[in-house]
């Protein structure tokens, strides 16, 4: 059982047509963190994916939010909102809602590592360090993950979300999630086919721009993971300028990624 316990306090803010809302707990130095997509806050709690305790109890605020049309926030289907810059947006958005006056640690896993990303390279003095889980397909690889993305949206508006649900069944899950429970995506269905449409219109950054990004940044990867492929994390490693790249291989390992982002944040600040 945990030594310490963390009032969490909900927050809400509009921004472009949604309500977003977010999760605050903690004090001390800011860090934000942007969820994979179709999951939530309360989602990746349920299936134990990350485990943040040791980031508040190493004195950090941590503010988790629901991005658009996911989990408690809302959203228009709209396929351009849910483009990676324009989920950056809302991000860069919170933290004028939250007043940050001073550069904060971002992190964000898959969906939401790309978000990092984007606002990074649209806003780097916004930023401290980045903590960057999971990066998902990019450049070379996003080209098949984007038609899969068009064709899924299709089959929605055609068959429905089970249909949709179904056909993902049949895909082989990487080796390290096979005990983590799949859960039904958190946007509502009629909103479904514009997120899948504007994450199939998105990449990551261009390679140049990552590489101007001075900021020093932690990158978590797993293995056997096409939407999360070792490629993306080991090219980010290279362009980055300080990157660590640290890749686990079973479950348990994955486990202690909570500790590593713990550990790196308490590092004297740049």
């Amino acid at each position: 059982m945990r030594a310490v316990e963390h009032t969490v306090r909900e927050g809400r803010f509009r921004r472009r047509r949604a309500e977003l809302v977010y999760d605050d707990a903690g004090e001390g130095p800011l860090a934000v963190y942007a969820h994979g997509g179709f999951v939530s806050q309360a989602a990746e709690d349920r299936m134990g994916l990350f485990d943040w305790a040791p980031v508040l109890d190493a004195g950090q605020r941590l503010v988790r939010y629901d991005a658009r049309a996911h989990g408690r926030s809302t959203g228009d289907p709209v396929d351009t909102d849910y483009t990676y810059p324009s989920l950056a947006d809302d991000l860069l958005a919170l933290l004028d809602h939250l007043r940050a006056a001073q550069p904060v640690d971002a992190m964000g896993a898959s969906m939401g590592c790309a978000t990092v990303l984007h606002a990074a390279v649209q806003a780097p003095d916004r930023f401290s360090r980045l903590v960057l889980l999971i990066p998902p397909t990019a450049w070379t690889t996003r080209k098949t993950h984007a038609r899969d993305n068009r064709e899924w949206a299709e089959l929605i508006e055609r068959e429905g979300v089970d249909a949709w649900l179904a056909a993902k069944r049949n895909q082989p899950r990487p080796t390290v999630l096979a005990d983590v429970p799949e859960l039904p995506p958190t946007p509502a269905a009629r909103v479904l086919p514009s997120v899948l449409r504007g994450l199939a219109l998105s990449d990551l950054p261009c390679p140049t721009a990552i590489t101007a990004l001075s900021r020093p940044s932690l990158i978590l990867a797993w293995v056997d993971d096409p939407g999360h492929p070792l490629s993306t994390a080991e090219t980010l490693a290279r362009l980055l300028p300080h990157a660590d790249l640290y890749v686990s291989r079973t479950r348990a390992d994955i486990r202690t990624w909570g500790e590593r982002i713990a550990q790196y944040l308490t590092r004297p600040r740049p």
